[in-house]
């Protein structure tokens, strides 16, 4: 089997894999790309912000990008009023009991 490198991009910057994965064929590298993803995206979503997307980049072992796919995160406030935020120290804001 030959082996492919997982990289994830955050927006931000670029996480390169060096261990890298062995894959039996095409479906097998989207499959981990569909593992992978949803696992960084967990521990990786802003705390300040509504938007994030991750991207991973599959490079075979000739360091050649054979694969990418994109995982977005995007929060949207809707109606007039917004849960407080957890350090909101006004009573009025707290929710009823």
């Amino acid at each position: 089997m030959a082996r492919y490198y997982f990289d994830v991009h955050d927006g931000q910057g670029l996480d390169r894999d060096d261990v890298g994965s062995e894959c039996r064929d095409r479906d097998a590298i989207r499959n981990e790309a569909m593992v992978v993803l949803p696992s960084i995206a967990r521990d990786a979503i802003p705390k300040d912000g509504d938007r994030q997307a991750f991207t991973v980049l599959v490079r075979n072992e000739s360091n050649l990008t054979v694969y990418t796919a994109t995982l977005s995160f995007a929060g949207l406030w809707v109606g007039e009023e917004t849960p407080p935020r957890a350090e909101d120290p006004n009573p009025a804001h707290q929710p009823q009991a």
